[in-house]
């Protein structure tokens, strides 16, 4: 196993909390709105996620997660050459977060930072959320997963599309410069002169208009803000307030229609994330403010920017390319290169480049259906009978630094019908099984000891809901699996039990996670079949379900 404890204070919902985990497969349930992603946020922020002070404890300073894991081989060798203490069985990785926004972070005590907490992620788990599926709508996700499925060393192109690509330029500037006069070396110079006084930066000139733009309209954005929070929380007839009054007959009459208990649930639901909102929005007043020096600094900037694209016939945000490209042309000048030599680089490079792609080529070509059948036939294990997952090879015009082709996914739900592109697909629940699908075919491609499922069986149920549980309960034999699930048959499989529940106090609302036994266990799943109430026919079928 790999993730070994988690220790969390101030964080969200809770005060305090000290979990071990278990090895095999794990799940964690609760009722909506409990809090069930917590540890998953709590885990993201201990791995280098986005520090945000809304995760701090309302009334407190400062929230801190501590996470232990198990050493491995992959983290062993990461450690190396670092200035870190290695000699330990396990992996402590600590983060805090203050009201402000600022974090701090530590590995085995010593500090550390964001970037390298994110590096030791790739090496010690895998989420997979509900929404997964986002990335697979980008070609390059798509190619990076048939890659890795694959294990086709793809980043091996990088190295030799660069260096054809530099000898390309090498050349055709060599052939532009060829007969160029004295004049035209000394105008060149004065212009590289005129260009390095400004000193413009690559992707300066969007972060130059993208700050003017906030500072110049700080007042309207804080207006806008306020104007937000008036109608979410701080205005008569608030949003929170009427989802309140909205929600309250509904969670008196529920036990007299079950149909109100998921209407009533959605307006929890609703309730939280109006309340998150009115939370981001208190943030961004505290952290947005005027600043005219700045502003004028940035406006003089602007200003050179424009002059001096303008005198050289460019867009702005062009100048430091352009810059770059006068240099080249200078050192091209200067140094008399060779043309011969020039050519025979450009050909040598683009020969072993070219090489290169067409074995990737191949190789992927050789795998695209493999991967495709093993999604498909994954797809119908979790109930879209009949559907079908396709991977498409398209040609491109031109070569590029990923190879001669896009790799596109297409998803056909069921018989019948012709796949399309993910994006296409309209039904949630689809997406959901298609996620989990990809992700149980893929588990084993990064190596990592634990895998994270985040409420990835959202949308089924029944026989397929048994098979996702039995699928994790496989997973679990080899891997440490931690799942965050509503569903029974799901929760049934594990081998372990983890129930996050959310109460009320003098100092607000808390959450708190235990791990259940067999009785806590039984009432728990039984819970989860027939929702509030708990009868004695629904704790028989959660006994005859965990047996």
């Amino acid at each position: 196993m790999s993730l070994l404890r988690i220790s969390l204070s101030n964080f969200v919902l809770v005060k305090h909390l000290e979990l071990e985990f278990q090895s095999g497969f794990t799940v964690l349930t609760g009722e909506t709105g409990a809090g069930k992603s917590i540890l998953i946020d709590a885990l993201q922020l201990a791995l280098g996620g986005r520090a945000d002070p809304s995760v701090v404890r309302v009334g407190q300073s400062r929230a801190e997660v501590v996470a232990e894991f198990d050493q491995t081989a992959l983290t062993q060798q990461w450690f190396a050459g670092l200035e870190f203490e290695s000699t330990e069985a396990t992996l402590l990785l600590r983060r805090t977060v203050d009201v402000q926004g600022r974090s701090k972070a530590w590995i085995n005590g010593a500090p550390a930072t964001a970037t390298q907490l994110r590096e030791l992620s790739a090496l010690l788990l895998d989420i997979h959320g509900q929404h997964a599926w986002y990335g697979l709508m980008r070609p390059d996700s798509s190619r990076a997963l048939l890659d890795d499925y694959g294990r086709i060393d793809s980043a091996s192109l990088q190295p030799l599309w660069h260096a054809w690509k530099a000898a390309e330029t090498a050349l055709g500037q060599a052939r532009t410069n060829a007969a160029n006069t004295q004049a035209q070396h000394d105008a060149l110079k004065w212009q590289l002169n005129e260009l390095e006084k400004l000193a413009p930066l690559a992707g300066e000139w969007s972060q130059l208009q993208e700050d003017h733009t906030r500072l110049a309209n700080v007042q309207s954005l804080l207006e806008a803000a306020q104007q937000a929070l008036n109608c979410i929380s701080e205005g008569d007839d608030n949003a929170l307030a009427l989802l309140a009054k909205a929600l309250q007959p509904v969670v008196q009459r529920q036990d007299w229609d079950p149909r109100l208990s998921g209407i009533g649930q959605t307006l929890e639901q609703a309730l939280m994330l109006t309340n998150e909102a009115a939370r981001e929005l208190q943030s961004y007043q505290r952290h947005t403010e005027s600043d005219p020096d700045r502003l004028a600094q940035l406006e003089r900037r602007i200003g050179a920017w424009l002059a001096l694209s303008k005198r050289h016939h460019c867009q702005p945000e062009e100048l430091a390319a352009h810059a770059s490209q006068i240099r080249d042309q200078l050192l091209a000048l200067n140094a008399h290169l060779d043309m011969n030599a020039l050519q025979q680089k450009h050909d040598e490079t683009l020969a072993l480049f070219m090489n290169m792609c067409k074995e990737i080529s191949a190789l992927r070509l050789a795998k695209k259906d493999e991967l495709a059948t093993n999604i498909t036939s994954m797809m119908h294990l979790l109930g879209m009978k009949g559907g079908a997952f396709d991977v498409r090879l398209t040609r491109l015009d031109k070569p590029q630094s990923s190879g001669l082709e896009t790799v596109d996914f297409l998803v056909a739900g069921h018989a019948g019908v012709e796949p399309k592109p993910v994006m296409k697909i309209a039904s949630g629940g689809e997406l959901s099984r298609l996620a989990l699908a990809i992700a149980v075919t893929t588990s084993e491609l990064n190596g990592c000891p634990t895998l994270i499922f985040d409420e990835v069986d959202s949308g089924v149920g029944g026989a397929v809901a048994q098979t996702v549980g039995d699928l994790m309960r496989q997973l679990g034999k080899h891997r440490q699996v931690l799942a965050v699930t509503h569903l029974a048959q799901v929760a049934a499989c594990a081998d372990s039990h983890l129930c996050v529940t959310k109460t009320s106090s003098a100092d607000g609302a808390i959450s708190q996670v235990q791990q259940l036994e067999k009785v806590e266990r039984e009432h728990e799943i039984a819970r989860m079949l027939g929702g509030a109430s708990v009868t004695q026919v629904a704790l028989a079928h959660a006994r005859e379900m965990i047996s």
